[in-house]
């Protein structure tokens, strides 16, 4: 008797978290790419407009995302070798 192959297998505890990272990455993936909602000067921030100051936000979120996903990732690898 063979076990079942980790790809075939249906659920498992960390189902959720995979779709908890799919979740945390579609936004910091899309979000860059609708130019027209951040294409604006104002509102200013120490004398920079928006645009700018919006993108270098978006640098600070989405690498604090990015960072979190991989752990998780993690977390959920550790889970599926566990089981």
């Amino acid at each position: 008797m063979s076990m079942p192959d980790r790809t075939t297998r249906r659920g498992g505890p960390s189902r959720a978290l995979w779709t908890v990272i799919l979740v945390l990455l579609v936004p910091a993936v899309v979000v860059p790419l609708l130019v027209p909602l951040y294409a604006h000067e104002d509102p200013t921030l120490l004398g920079f407009p928006f645009f700018f100051w919006f993108q270098f936000l978006l640098i600070l979120v989405v690498s604090s995302i990015t960072v979190l996903a991989y752990y998780l990732a993690k977390l959920a690898d550790r889970k599926e070798h566990t089981s």
